[in-house]
């Protein structure tokens, strides 16, 4: 494996280098990236950032969002019940949650709402662009950026009148339905947009007990309004309003690791979510703007599951068998108030003229829990965070062609848990992070960068009182990264590539543990709890190329290489100096988009993982996997047709797996792995009208 890492890298290298000897005058792109305090041509951006635009996103509306955005560098998911809803960069990010309150270590953003704590309603329909942020976003994002940020915009209404209908049909019984409208209500003053997304499928789970084939089923409901109000020349407002309501099946694992399930309670992963929010952008004068923005969200969400996988009387009562239901209901409600203001005008300072970022920013977060588990009496908690922050950004040009960022953010972070176990525990911790950045405009076609970002995730508590003590809380985690990169364009703009190396160092890191408790009936079961490992470190690449030798030909690779270890981990010795879990090695996706005849269009990318470990209280691994998908489409301008596959040759790969438990009673409940299958060879198609 590591051979093969390095070829790759090796490749990866060569590449830049030789390119680099065929470079010639170019225009460069015109991709914004709006996740800074400014927007930027991605061709200027100074960091490790991936987009996907409306081309790129808008044939995947019925496909899985975090699968989708996982094909970017350094980018990966874990599933658990219906479908993937948690999600790390360079190895970072959560995998699961329980009965823990979590503090997420990826932040994602819809619109301006934090959908961080439940990925779960995030839609593809009807969007303008994913931003993929890797590395720590101390300055702009806080206690959600430690890792990396996703931000995800849909499409703004417009002056212009018009609409977008769709229809799917696939396998696994999929039926989706699209509807958009925009229109202006007030002329060149008012504008809404309104879009209606609804996808069921009746999964990839067969129950035989149940003889159902829709216990792992997609049940999902997407609502949006946008309006944009022209209040003054120099005042805008936009306001999103969000309904979203999935009721999916859990039904995931099995004991031979196959789809066929024998669970009589196959449980539910659903979430139902409301959300606002308002953003004001004031021209203050020409030197500076001023941005509002506030958002609220309500959601309630059920994760439930039949802990046996099994129905009463399957096994001999001499087996020892049980029947076992656990379910999980919580409440969220989050409240955020971000208040900036934004030069437009350079300033001098110190050496060199300054664009300037200054700011505050409030969140108010609550999520109440509700647990029924048939082996203990039922279980609550609440827990309740308030942070607030300020933060500012300079941005110098030492001549015309060096700048120099400095960004800090200082964050005030106070947490209150208590549960139905008389646990109380208050948490207050005052949080620094920033970055000091130098990037260089070689010529129009190439900007060099190197960037020193220290990114922050506050500490918390553990809900289980089956822990001790000294188990009970866990501390801060700090990450110092560093960024080394180049972006170029060649050949008319045929030609562009971004690489970005980096390294990073973590201290106290938070991860994933458990603790395993045998049962009287000889079953064990396990207790997930939180804790630091000390240190960690990480390095490795990120590249993209993307290239245009005909007008109707688009052919594009990425790369991802991470090479991360535990340094110490004094709670189980036999990890250091391991990979962490969910940091495959290597992760590629290369492909070609090709126009021909009349409105014809072919699609077709490979996408794959190097091997990577579960969990990090065990060593067994999910295997390397590469899928397959490919798509061909007809469109006159207002209509569209087109026919999908994804994992054409119907590749097994693993999206979860447990490694350190017996849940089988046929075998003694030995030790052993069980795994959730990933997304089996889907094909469909999907037909559209514009109008």
């Amino acid at each position: 494996m590591k051979s093969k890492t390095l070829t790759l890298s090796f490749i990866a290298s060569f590449a830049l280098a030789s390119s680099a000897m065929f470079a010639e005058e170019v225009i460069l792109d015109p991709i914004v990236v709006g996740a800074d305090f400014r927007e930027q041509n991605l061709s200027k951006v100074a960091a490790s950032v991936s987009m996907m635009t409306e081309a790129d996103i808008y044939d995947k509306a019925v496909h899985s969002s975090i699968e989708v955005i996982a094909a970017e560098p350094n980018v990966n998911f874990s599933a658990g019940a219906s479908k993937a809803k948690f999600i790390q960069i360079r190895g970072i990010g959560e995998r699961s949650q329980f009965v823990t309150p979590m503090n997420p270590s990826v932040g994602i953003m819809v619109d301006g709402i934090d959908f961080s704590q439940s990925a779960l309603g995030v839609s593809m329909y009807d969007l303008k662009q994913i931003e993929v942020l890797r590395g720590p976003q101390g300055t702009t994002f806080g206690v959600n950026g430690l890792a990396g940020v996703i931000n995800i915009e849909s499409n703004d209404p417009s002056d212009e009148a018009g609409g977008h209908i769709e229809a799917t049909v696939g396998n696994y019984h999929t039926k989706a339905f699209g509807f958009t409208f925009n229109t202006p209500l007030v002329e060149e003053r008012l504008f809404a947009r309104f879009s209606l997304y609804k996808n069921t499928s009746e999964g990839y789970m067969n129950n035989v007990f149940l003889g159902r084939k829709d216990t792992q089923n997609i049940d999902e409901l997407s609502a949006k309004a946008k309006f944009r109000w022209i209040a003054a020349d120099n005042h805008t407002i936009d306001v999103t309003l969000q309904h979203i309501n999935i009721d999916n099946g859990y039904d995931a694992f099995t004991f031979d690791n196959s789809r066929d399930s024998y669970a009589d309670e196959p449980g539910r992963d659903a979430q139902k979510t409301n959300a606002v929010a308002l953003k004001s952008t004031y021209e203050v004068n020409e030197a500076m703007h001023l941005v509002s923005a506030v958002s609220y969200s309500k959601s309630d969400l059920e994760y439930s599951f039949d802990v046996d996988w099994s129905h009463v009387g399957r096994f001999d009562d001499a087996l020892g068998p049980y029947s076992a239901f656990d379910q999980y209901l919580r409440e969220r409600k989050q409240l955020d108030i971000d208040v900036r203001l934004v030069s437009d005008e350079p300033v001098e300072f110190f050496t060199g003229m300054t664009d300037w970022t200054i700011g505050a920013y409030y969140r108010d977060y609550s999520e109440d829990l509700s647990r029924h588990y048939d082996f203990i009496a039922p279980f609550s908690s609440v827990y309740d965070t308030k942070n607030v922050a300020l933060y500012g950004q300079l941005d110098t040009h030492l001549s015309d062609r060096l700048t120099l960022v400095t960004g800090l953010r200082l964050e005030q972070w106070e947490s209150e848990y208590t549960d139905s176990q008389k646990v109380a525990i208050e948490t207050d911790e005052f949080l620094i992070g920033g970055k000091i950045g130098l990037s260089y405009q070689a010529s129009d076609k190439r900007l060099y960068y190197i960037a020193l970002a220290k990114g922050y995730k506050p500490g918390g508590v553990n809900a289980d009182n089956r822990l001790s003590l000294s188990r009970r809380e866990y501390n801060t985690e700090a990450l110092w990264n560093i960024d080394l990169g180049v972006n170029s364009t060649y050949y008319n703009d045929t030609l562009k590539s971004r690489f970005n190396f980096f390294y990073g160092k973590r201290k106290e890191q938070q991860v994933n543990d458990s603790l395993v408790i045998p049962k009287n009936d000889g079953s064990t079961e396990f207790v997930g709890y939180i804790s630091n490992a000390a240190e960690g470190h990480y390095y490795g690449l990120e590249s993209q190329i993307d290239y245009f030798p005909y007008e109707d030909l688009h052919l594009f690779t990425s790369l991802g290489l991470l090479q991360a270890a535990f340094d110490e981990y004094p709670n189980n010795s036999a990890m250091t100096g391991r990979t962490p879990a969910n940091s495959p090695e290597y992760q590629y996706n290369i492909g070609f988009d090709y126009r021909f005849l009349d409105g014809w269009f072919f699609k077709t990318n490979l996408e794959g993982k190097a091997s990577q470990y579960f969990s990090n209280r065990h060593n067994e691994k999910a295997d390397a996997y590469s899928l397959w998908h490919a798509s061909l489409e007809y469109t006159t301008g207002t209509f569209t047709a087109s026919l999908w596959a994804r994992n054409i040759t119907n590749e097994v790969y693993y999206v979860r797996g447990f490694g350190t438990f017996g849940n089988n009673p046929a075998n003694g409940y030995a030790t052993e792995l069980y795994t959730q299958l990933g997304t089996p060879r889907t094909v469909g198609v999907t037909l559209s009208y514009d109008f």
